[in-house]
């Protein structure tokens, strides 16, 4: 074996002492070095699933609000809907007793409006009356006054026509 080692050109001193160096090496990078590397990453695992965990909360939280505000908002459609419904309810009782309160008002003046037709017909006829009455009185007075002749008679009732109210003028 020595010549094997020869012929490939190792120096089996070198080679122990190398091997050695690269243990002793490597037990001191293991104390020094690989542990807090190892400590340093399992620290990021932990933060890194943290992170993940806290993300998933928000997510169903997320998740959460977003149904809560569903719902309000389906609360606040079906309120806004009814108070709709109420204001055209309220609208159209109101406006079936301003009809009702116009034809009660519209009932009220025509009723006022033939009460005062009625008082001013049954004027005029007083006054016509009395009116027909003087003319009739002026005429008797005149025929009586005159001749007993029809056609003096219907002439002088001609005449007091026309010199009363009653012609027109």
């Amino acid at each position: 074996m020595d010549k094997a080692v020869e012929a490939l050109g190792l120096n089996l001193p070198q080679l122990i002492a190398q091997v050695a160096n690269f243990f002793v090496l490597l037990v001191i990078l293991r104390l020094t070095l690989y542990k807090p590397i190892l400590k340093m990453l399992d620290e990021r695992k932990q933060k890194i699933a943290e992170g993940l965990n806290a993300a998933e909360i928000a997510r169903a939280e997320a998740a959460s609000a977003q149904a809560n505000i569903q719902v309000q908002l389906d609360a606040a459609r079906k309120d806004g809907q009814e108070i709709v419904a109420n204001a055209q309810n309220i609208a159209t009782r109101i406006q079936a007793d301003a009809r009702e309160q116009a034809g009660k008002d519209r009932e009220a003046a025509l009723e006022r409006a033939r009460t005062e037709i009625q008082l001013e017909r049954d004027q005029a006829i007083a006054v016509l009356r009395a009116e027909f009455a003087g003319i009739t009185v002026s005429a008797a007075e005149k025929v009586i006054n005159q001749s007993l002749d029809r056609q003096a008679h219907q002439r002088i009732i001609d005449e007091t026509l026309a010199e009363s109210n009653f012609s027109g003028n």
